[in-house]
């Protein structure tokens, strides 16, 4: 076989492998892309719907928590966030609120007063740092949190990172940190009447 004809095969080969894969990586990282794209349209599904959840964490702070009943509501659906108020018991005072940013996915707490205002410590949560997939995003505390924990006294939530599931069959809701461990999940195969509005709800946000 010709020198020539043998270089010539050498370089169509590389080309046709160069071009076949480039589809693949281009596929692979669209995919990637939208994972948080797909966690907004798997919570949107749930919309208007609430449900019953338990703790499934066993730390000892938790403990009369835990033997309260909860209650999830995806109350409001909008473009860019969902607002996910958490009930336990007779308490409406906390609402979950997950958002799009122009880097990924934001998660808020508003924590509210019977009467509708603030709570000294509310509006803290984290943007994620990456992709997450799409039934679970993670959201590392942000700086305006942690000025606001540290003004508040609660320097041992200044590494707290917060996680949100979302599969066919459960929501789940998380914060780790050290020594610290708390989750609470809901069944959302089984929707529950919905409760009444949050507190603050009429308030401005």
């Amino acid at each position: 076989m010709k020198p020539a004809y043998i270089l010539y095969m050498a370089i169509t080969a590389t080309v046709l492998t160069s071009c076949s894969s480039e589809p693949y990586k281009d596929a692979q990282k669209a995919s990637t892309d939208n994972f948080q794209q797909q966690f907004m349209q798997n919570l949107r599904t749930l919309c208007g719907n609430a449900y019953a959840g338990q703790m499934v964490s066993e730390d000892p702070a938790d403990t009369d928590m835990a033997e309260a009943d909860m209650v999830m509501h995806v109350r409001e659906c909008g473009d860019d966030n969902v607002r996910i108020p958490f009930y336990v018991g007779e308490d409406r005072s906390r609402t979950w609120v997950i958002s799009k940013t122009k880097n990924g996915l934001r998660l808020k707490h508003d924590h509210r007063h019977e009467d509708g205002s603030k709570d000294a410590v509310t509006w803290y949560g984290g943007d994620t740092a990456d992709n997450g997939s799409a039934t679970r995003q993670e959201f590392p505390v942000d700086a305006e949190s942690i000025a606001l924990f540290r003004k508040e006294g609660l320097d041992q939530s200044v590494t707290n990172i917060w996680a949100v599931e979302v599969t066919d069959k459960l929501f789940a809701y998380e914060l780790s940190r050290e020594n610290r461990n708390f989750r609470v999940k809901f069944d959302i195969t089984d929707p529950v009447t919905a409760p009444p509005p949050p507190w603050g709800s009429e308030a401005e946000n």
